[in-house]
């Protein structure tokens, strides 16, 4: 096996994960791109209530820059150019956002737990696109790598000089 065979053997574990949360951040970012007012504005109402800063912002306008950003997030998921390291941490700050949602959002969550109410199901399944924005940005060096790239490394293991 050639080593550019090895190297794409190594990597093949993040496909399904950027494929599956690039094709589902794109689609929704899409699907808000024209926004009608009534949806903009409930978009708006449900961010500003976990986020005050958000007051001050234009229904309108946040809706397209969350469309743009989810638009943006989804093809660097998808383009295989993009640095697993940069895709994962994207993918990890929006999901967090929405975790940030459904911890700060009334009625989300059941008293005293983190576990969701069933009105608050929706949003504590984001915690599947953290995991992958942590696995890509974790898992950008394959297993072996600092062994291939810093032969002391693996002698320092060994207790070697």
């Amino acid at each position: 096996m050639t080593s550019a065979m090895k190297a794409l053997r190594d990597r093949a574990w993040v496909v399904p994960l950027r494929l599956t949360s690039g094709c589902y951040v794109l689609d929704s970012g899409i699907a808000k791109w024209d926004a009608d007012d009534a949806t903009a504005e409930q978009l708006h109402g449900f961010a500003r209530g976990a986020y005050p800063f958000l007051e001050n912002v234009d229904p309108a306008t946040f809706t397209k820059a969350l469309a743009a950003g989810e638009v943006g997030l989804g093809a660097a998921l998808l383009i295989p150019l993009v640095p697993n390291a940069v895709a994962g941490m994207g993918l990890l700050g929006f999901g967090a956002g929405l975790l940030g949602l459904y911890a700060l959002t009334p009625g989300m969550r059941r008293p005293g737990s983190v576990f969701p109410t069933p009105e608050g199901v929706a949003l504590a399944k984001d915690a599947w696109l953290v995991a992958i924005g942590a696995a890509l940005a974790l898992g950008a060096r394959t297993p072996g790598a600092d062994r291939r790239r810093y032969p002391w490394c693996a002698r320092a293991r060994r207790g070697g000089s």
